[in-house]
Parts: C-alpha cells; sequence; structure tokens
C-alpha cells in the first residue's frame, strides 16, 4: 500500500492513445481542402490510421528509445577490416519501417501525392523528428534523379516502394525499396556549395567517375545510396554514389566520425571521406546546382512540415497539460492569461500547418502559374515557420512549468530539435537571398505570389494594409540585402494572413491579422487583445483523448 505521501493529485493523464491526424483540425480541414474529393475517404481513411498509429503507446515509446539509443559508429570489425557501419536501435528502425510502409517517401507518382505525404509527414514525425531526415531525403531525390529518365527508371520504383529493408546493406539491384541521403556542403563552404572541393575524374565507361574528397554533413549514412556534388573537367556536378557496387563490394564510403548535435539525435550525421570512390553522373557536367535545385525546394517544404509538426505537438502538449491541470483556484486552460498564451501559441501552429498544405497542394497542382508561385513561397515559408518553431516550442515548454523541463515529458526533446529545420537546407540568410534572386531574376515568381495573396483582399482591413505595405516595401530596392529578412517575413505573414482569412475560422483569422499583420501585439506570447475571442482558438488547438 503507497504511504498517502506518495498519493499523485492535479497532474494530467498522458497525451496518448488518440488519432493524430483527426484531432487536429487546422490539418483535417486542410486535407478536406486540397484533396480531389473523389479521394477525400481513402485519403482520410489512410491518415486516421497512421495518425492513430502516431498517438498510441507503442509509437510513443519507440520515439523515447530511438532518442535514448543514439546510433554508433563501427568504423572497423575485430579483424581491422574497415566496415564503416552505423548500429541503429530497433526502435529506429520500427519509426522508420512504418513510415515507409505508410507512403511517407512516395509522393511524385500518385493523385493528391505530395498533400497526402505532407499531411503523414506532419502526423507520423510527432513521434520522433529524428527519422524524417531519410524520409525527406528518399522523397526528394526523385525529381533530381528525373534529370537522367534511364537512372530514374532504375531507382524511382525502389525510392517510392512501401518495402522497407534495413540497414543491410546490398546491390540495389537485389531490393525493393531504397534509402537515400545527400552530401552537398563542406566544413569550408557550408552552404556555399560552389567552394566545394570533392574532386570527379572521368572513367572509360560514358557516366562514371572516381570522387576524391569529404563532406562535413551527411546525414542517414546507412541509405543505399547518396546524391553529392563535385567539381568535375566541366564544372561543379551532380553524382550518385551508391553503398554497394553492382558487383556486390562496398563502394569506398569512409564515415570519420557522428556529429554529437543538439538535437535530432536518433538520427546519425556524418563526415565522410571519398577516396576513389566510384559515381555516376547525374545530369551535365557543369550544371550540379541545376539538377539539385528542385530535390532542395522538396527538403525546404519537408523544413515547413518538420516544423509545424513540432509546433503542432508542442501546442497539443501545453493544452492537453492546461485543460486538467489546476492552480489558484480553477483549472489553468481557464485562466485569461494562461488562455492568451495558449491561443498565441496555436494561431503559429495552425498558421504553419496552412501554409505547409497549400505548399504541398501547389505541388499537386502543378502548373505554370503554382510552379512559380513555389519560387518565392517555399523559401519565404521556410525562412519564417522554421524561425518561429524554436520560440513556439519553449513557450509550450513553460506551459507545462517544471514538468515540461523534465525528459520524461518529451518537451525537451522537441526544444532541442526545433532550431535543426532553420538550419538544414540552408539557414535564414541563404533564404532571404534566394527570395531575393528570385525576385530580381524571375518576375512571374512575384506576380503569381501577389495573385495568391490577393484572393483575399477585401476581406480584412489589416492584411489590406499589410499588403499595401508590403507593395510600398518590393518597390523600394535601396538597401535591399541588409532589409532581406524584413521583407521575407512580411511576405510569409501575409501569405499566411491570406490563407487564414480565406479559411480558418473567424475566430483564428481576427487574432492573427489583429496580432501579426495589424500590430496589436507584444514582443512575447500571451500578448494578444484580450478582447479576442481567444476560448475558440484554444478549444480549437486541443487534442481531446
Amino acid at each position: 500500500m503507497a504511504a498517502t505521501t506518495h498519493t499523485v493529485t492535479n497532474q494530467p493523464p498522458p497525451l496518448v492513445g488518440y488519432d493524430v491526424f483527426a484531432a487536429d483540425h487546422a490539418l483535417t480541414e486542410a486535407v478536406e481542402r486540397h484533396v480531389p474529393l473523389e479521394l477525400l475517404d481513402e485519403v482520410r481513411g489512410e491518415l486516421s490510421k497512421l495518425g492513430t498509429s502516431a498517438g498510441s503507446a507503442q509509437a510513443q515509446e519507440w520515439g523515447f528509445l530511438a532518442n535514448e539509443n543514439p546510433p554508433k559508429l563501427r568504423t572497423h570489425d575485430r579483424y581491422g577490416h574497415r566496415i564503416d557501419h552505423v548500429d541503429f536501435h530497433p526502435a529506429w528502425h520500427r519509426l522508420l519501417g512504418h513510415a515507409v510502409t505508410n507512403g511517407l517517401t512516395d509522393a511524385w507518382g500518385r493523385p493528391g501525392g505530395h498533400v497526402r505525404r505532407a499531411a503523414g509527414f506532419l502526423v507520423w514525425t510527432q513521434t520522433e523528428a529524428g527519422h524524417g531526415c531519410p524520409l525527406s531525403m528518399t522523397h526528394a531525390a526523385v525529381p533530381a534523379l528525373r534529370v537522367d529518365p534511364e537512372l530514374a527508371a532504375v531507382w524511382e520504383p525502389k525510392l517510392t516502394s512501401r518495402v522497407y529493408e534495413g540497414e543491410e546493406l546490398r546491390p540495389a539491384a537485389e531490393k525493393t525499396g531504397v534509402l537515400f541521403g545527400m552530401g552537398m556542403t563542406e566544413k569550408q563552404g557550408g552552404s556555399d556549395v560552389r567552394a566545394n572541393t570533392t574532386t570527379a575524374a572521368p572513367l572509360a565507361a560514358d557516366g562514371e567517375y572516381v570522387l576524391t574528397g569529404h563532406k562535413w554533413f551527411c546525414s542517414a549514412p546507412m541509405s543505399d545510396a547518396f546524391l553529392v556534388l563535385a567539381h568535375a573537367p566541366g564544372g561543379l556536378t551532380c553524382f550518385l554514389v551508391p553503398r554497394v557496387l553492382e558487383d556486390g563490394t562496398r563502394n569506398v564510403f569512409r564515415i570519420q566520425r557522428l556529429k554529437d548535435k543538439l538535437g535530432n539525435r536518433s538520427n546519425a550525421s556524418s563526415e565522410v571521406e571519398f577516396d576513389g570512390t566510384w559515381a555516376r553522373r547525374v545530369g551535365e557536367e557543369g550544371r550540379g546546382v541545376r539538377t539539385i535545385i528542385e530535390m532542395v525546394a522538396a527538403t525546404r517544404l519537408d523544413c515547413v512540415i518538420g516544423s509545424a509538426a513540432l509546433m503542432r505537438q508542442a501546442v497539443a502538449q501545453a493544452v492537453h497539460h492546461a485543460a486538467y491541470r489546476s492552480a489558484f483556484g480553477g483549472v489553468l486552460v481557464d485562466k485569461p492569461l494562461m488562455r492568451n498564451v495558449l491561443a498565441d501559441l496555436a494561431l503559429e501552429s495552425e498558421a504553419a500547418t496552412t501554409l505547409g498544405l497549400r505548399l504541398a497542394a501547389a505541388y499537386d497542382a502543378d502548373t505554370e502559374q503554382e510552379r512559380a508561385f513555389l519560387r518565392l513561397a517555399v523559401p519565404a515559408a521556410k525562412y519564417w515557420v522554421t524561425k518561429r518553431c524554436t520560440p513556439t516550442t519553449a513557450e509550450a515548454l513553460e506551459c507545462l512549468g517544471g514538468n515540461g523541463y523534465v525528459e520524461e515529458s518529451g518537451m525537451p526533446r522537441l526544444l532541442r530539435e526545433a532550431p535543426l529545420n532553420s538550419i538544414w537546407e540552408g539557414s535564414g540568410n541563404v533564404q532571404a537571398l534566394d527570395v531575393l534572386r528570385a525576385l530580381q531574376r524571375e518576375p512571374q515568381a512575384l506576380n503569381a505570389f501577389l495573385e495568391e495573396v490577393g484572393t483575399a483582399r477585401g476581406a480584412d482591413h489589416r492584411l489590406d494594409a499589410a499588403i499595401k505595405d508590403l507593395l510600398a516595401e518590393l518597390a523600394d530596392l535601396e538597401g535591399i540585402e541588409a532589409r532581406a529578412r524584413r521583407l521575407v517575413e512580411r511576405m510569409a505573414l501575409v501569405l499566411q494572413g491570406s490563407l487564414l482569412v480565406r479559411w480558418a475560422p473567424p475566430a483564428v483569422a481576427d487574432a492573427f491579422c489583429a496580432s501579426r499583420l495589424g500590430g496589436d501585439w507584444g514582443t512575447a506570447f500571451g500578448t494578444l487583445p484580450h478582447s479576442l475571442d481567444l476560448a475558440t482558438v484554444v478549444h480549437r488547438a486541443r487534442a481531446v483523448v
């Protein structure tokens, strides 16, 4: 019998045993909006099944175990042979396997594929974000390989397969499903890939080369193949590097060490060396950046979706805690000041989800207009949504008080993960400069962006004023590079406001426009105007078990 001093009271039950998809109103409504009507029942069913798995005690345990048992590098076997092997905990394989079998690397060839995959990615990676990296890279490799139809015919069916074959390295011809990684950045250049020093020497056979050099960040090094950049005689070029050659021998792929990272600890990020490494050219020599550009855009969109997933899980945990925790004579969620904080967080989460799914829908539409829209909207969204992830997650953690500061709550893991997507695939300045390049070189992209935000004109006076201010910013090129972050922030906020005014409930749209566009907001969360319908915003964000 427990001592009376050990009686537990006033603690919320765990947020477990629920459908992560169905409990997210912003996400379910986005799916209904963007998926063709004839597919809607099918898509709802598959996402609800995935959401139920994501909310289960088993999947949550997999997430904890994968992070508590990070991957380990074994460079040599007991006899001294070089093996360059990374051991992952079984929980990692269960998470990754479940994701692959549920189509999270399969978007490019099925109707509504990008929306249904983005929604699934947002749902499933709430269990654990690290395994989203190989999912994203495998998904994003498809458009790069399509530059070479011969390569795409061989690899694309394996990349989009729903068969997960674990970590066993075999020739790709013997496998039904494969995973891809990427090796772009080097220690002397970072995002400046044109400063790469890895070289590619042609072999006698057409399209075959040997690589010499290093890569500073190469995630998921146990993948079956990698897309890398190296300097060929004709300039910076994209190459496909398999881990295992056709004859079954290991390609030269020396893993020097695994990174000891702030977060993302379940995923192995490595430094690798190439020394006579066999590679197959993808695209033309000297057009490496052009070859990978669509791949980069796809992974940037996943940064948006991944950040939206982290924010959603953090906000769901905060609202859930406040709905059960009592203090100062009442339930926290009913306290005006806590309600203000929760509503503010909920706005950030919903705006991120709504924007991410709109971008995925543009991929599915695949029209000239939508492609032009994506050219500006993706880097702007990547800049802003990933920037908002860390403060949102930190404030949500604080809503749990000391309970949120301990590892068992899962909130510290979310907080450590939060900065990653802002860094991966180009940090904030890189995104801002990319927006400037598009504005200067591709006028059709700005036209498409302005047409998108303009569809909501007249619906909210604060949005109208923000659009007018944005146009004034765009017309003034004085000191444009130094103002790039300010400009891109305004673009992202205006776009989010436009989407919420058109599609979100009035309480959400009103609160967003009043604070983010109208300026009636402080510098910390919980500073929304008190006259808004904050109870409705909070209730909408609650994940009911």
